[in-house]
């Protein structure tokens, strides 16, 4: 890392650049709303006002331009319209496009001016055939284009006042032109990126960087014109200029901002697509230790060792990074859901590890979530079964009516407009048409949660009840009522007699499976009201607290109030033997069936890092994951002591980092619920 880099990593980590925003009164709402302004145009008209109210701001030494000077972004709605809106359709979250990663690749390549261009032809015509949802959409997406063309501007002028030649220079080309250079190319991508937060989108993910920049770095390479060590400089001031904002950006968390990259893999062709830029994007996150971006590697059974060991590097520093998704499961899984093979192959990751392609896909990847406690709760409220495989048929039957509910309640769902975001997707300036009307892919994603909960608690019932017989269902129901006060003997058995997740049994680790296959048949080729299917998948996103708060004790001997494991993972404070045993309990399953995405997530005791025979080993880990037909995978480096002091002594950690989900962010920023979460998770040794 230069000096220079250090310089800028601190005045981001002390957060100095906040002195440069101001609070933003808006009332457009309520201007659209007295007008009846279309949705379209409220779109374009948000985007030209934030993007007017910006100030050119540059940080000291940087040479990377565009920081948020604003820090509210204007209602588009009243709070009347969203409740008319939401009543007569479905829209998820905030309503906008989100969770999307644009095709950043062909607007960099050609330039905005060239875009433009595009744009007032297919205008031409539309209005030539009288289309008027076309006309207002192009329309839209031109006056959008203006606005980020005219902040450019104002950004080159105000380095020419400041003598920042540098940015002057780079400005007066990019965005109006094509990006020549690999510098031009990163100040091209963060204009694109910064600018659909300013429209309004989130976890807008940042794709297969180190395939669309990759031509203008072996360019520059092949010339003499970058030597490794300035590209490595410039890429990590691009990394942080993704850590500059974040803090402006909306999650459930903070650093739930869906930032995320892909790197390696296979390219359309099919062909190895780990590069010297993957490498190079390994070693600037390595160095710079920040949340963002969120790093994911994709890798094979063909990946070399040295790969996963260079990748261990980074689990070492302790940033949940990288996250891995294994290519031999996810890309057959992918065309067997109806993806292309050429798209299958070109697949990323939306916020946190839903698996979408670049540039076509309006896929809404965590539209709901099923509980599979709560569906083993119900049953054992409700079976009248006398063996266990007839209450084991009773949960199959009660997935499928949670999957009949859920689909019942998405049986309209709409998506407010994006003009310029429109505009990075394929085929939407052709059509005439926003994206959030659709695109190649429009397929809705389900998590699943508290999996190992869940076949833990059937492990249990099959024990307690129907072989041990020490209660019937309903004495068991009404002592997790109770949580187990009036039946310790029922609890310790639940606990350490019932077999867990992740020991590598098969007495419970069938059961997993059974699980997930049955989850897997409820939305098997079930069509959605947007053209699309649904994917169900292994994540939990927020919702292994959320749906945990929502229920009592379970049959495992978990207590009210005692969170789920997040994502993939054995239950919390559970007896494992190690993460080998963990490896092959979760690798039972069919995980091409649940292929919305999910990773395993395994905790490892920074101790295991500290020699080189211990990185090997771990590295060792993620090839025997993706051997045994794992399809996702992340590895946190984690210290219970130091988590917990860090809660006692916050002002001592503000830069200690965690994996919360699907994402990491700082340990202290987080809610105490969430805090406590990541402390009970297992701590395993290699």
């Amino acid at each position: 890392m230069t000096d220079r880099i250090q310089r800028l990593l601190a005045f981001v980590l002390e957060k100095r650049h906040a002195a440069f925003r101001r609070d933003v009164v808006w009332t457009l709402a309520e201007r659209f709303a007295r007008e009846g302004v279309s949705q379209e145009k409220r779109a374009a008209e948000g985007l030209c006002a934030v993007l007017a109210a910006e100030r050119p701001v540059f940080l000291p030494e940087e040479r990377l331009a565009f920081t948020r000077t604003v820090k509210q972004l204007p209602d588009l709605y009243t709070k009347e319209e969203l409740e008319t809106l939401r009543k007569g359709a479905y829209y998820h979250e905030k309503g906008g496009v989100f969770n999307i990663s644009p095709d950043y690749a062909s607007t960099i390549r050609v330039g905005l001016d060239a875009r433009r261009a595009e744009l007032k032809a297919r205008l031409a015509r539309a209005v030539a055939e009288n289309d008027a949802a076309a006309r207002e959409f192009l329309a839209c997406a031109i006056q959008s284009v203006d606005a980020v063309l005219d902040l450019a501007e104002r950004y080159r002028l105000e380095a020419e006042r400041q003598g920042l030649a540098q940015i002057a220079e780079t400005l007066a080309r990019v965005p109006r032109q094509g990006a020549r250079t690999f510098h031009e190319a990163l100040q091209f991508l963060r204009i694109l990126h910064y600018t659909l937060w300013c429209e309004g989108e989130y976890h807008n993910g940042l794709g297969r960087v180190d395939q669309y920049l990759y031509p203008y770095f072996a360019a520059d390479r092949a010339a003499g014109t970058l030597a490794e060590e300035a590209a490595l400089e410039a890429l990590e001031e691009f990394f942080l200029s993704c850590n500059r904002d974040s803090d402006l950006y909306i999650g459930v968390q903070q650093g739930d901002n869906g930032q995320s990259l892909m790197l390696g893999g296979v390219d359309k062709t099919g062909k190895d697509a780990f590069n010297a830029l993957s490498r190079l994007c390994l070693k600037a996150s390595c160095e710079l230790k920040v949340i963002d971006p969120k790093i994911n590697l994709r890798v094979s059974s063909a990946t070399p060792l040295a790969i996963l060991e260079e990748a261990t590097e980074l689990t070492k520093q302790g940033l949940g990074f990288p996250q891995y998704a294994n290519d031999d499961v996810v890309i057959p899984a992918l065309v067997r859901h109806g993806y292309a093979l050429e798209d299958a192959r070109d697949y990323a990751v939306a916020a946190c590890w839903e698996f979408i392609i670049p540039g076509c896909g309006m896929d809404i990847p965590n539209i709901g979530a099923v509980s599979f406690p709560a569906a083993v709760d119900r049953v054992l409220r409700t079976s009248r079964a006398a063996t266990f495989e007839a209450f084991m048929e009773d949960i199959r039957k009660e997935l499928m009516r949670a999957a009949d509910r859920i689909a019942g309640s998405l049986a309209v769902v709409k998506i407010l407009p994006g003009p310029f975001v429109s505009i990075l997707c394929d085929g939407r300036v052709e059509a005439g048409r926003d994206v959030c009307e659709g695109s190649r892919y429009n397929n809705f994603g389900i998590h699943g949660t508290g999996l190992s909960t869940a076949a833990d608690s059937l492990a249990a019932i099959r024990l307690l009840v129907f072989e041990k017989k020490l209660a019937t269902l309903e004495a068991l129901a009404a002592a997790l009522d109770d949580d187990f006060k009036g039946r310790p003997e029922l609890l310790a058995a639940a606990r350490f007699t019932a077999p867990k997740m992740g020991n590598a049994d098969p007495a419970v680790d069938s059961l997993g499976k059974a699980l997930l296959d049955a989850f897997a048949d409820t939305w098997q080729g079930r069509p959605n009201c947007r053209g699309g299917i649904y994917r169900c998948g292994t994540g939990s996103a927020m919702y292994y607290i959320w749906h945990a708060n929502e229920l009592h004790a379970s049959a495992d001997g978990r207590l009210s109030g005692q969170p789920f494991a997040a994502n993939y993972a054995p239950s919390l404070n559970v007896r494992i033997k190690g993460p080998l045993s963990v490896v092959e309990s979760f690798t039972v399953p069919d995980l091409g069936r649940v292929i919305n995405g999910g990773p395993l997530t395994i905790e490892i005791h920074d101790s295991a890092f500290r020699d080189e025979e211990g990185t090997a080993k771990v590295a060792q880990l993620v090839k025997y994951f993706v051997d045994r037909g794992g399809h996702q995978l992340q590895i946190n480096a984690i210290n219970r002591d130091r988590l917990k002091d860090a809660q006692l002594h916050p002002e001592a950690h503000r830069n200690l980092i965690v994996r919360v989900w699907g994402w990491s962010g700082y340990f202290i920023e987080l809610d105490k619920p969430y805090q406590d979460q990541i402390i009970q998770r297992v701590e395993m040794a290699v």
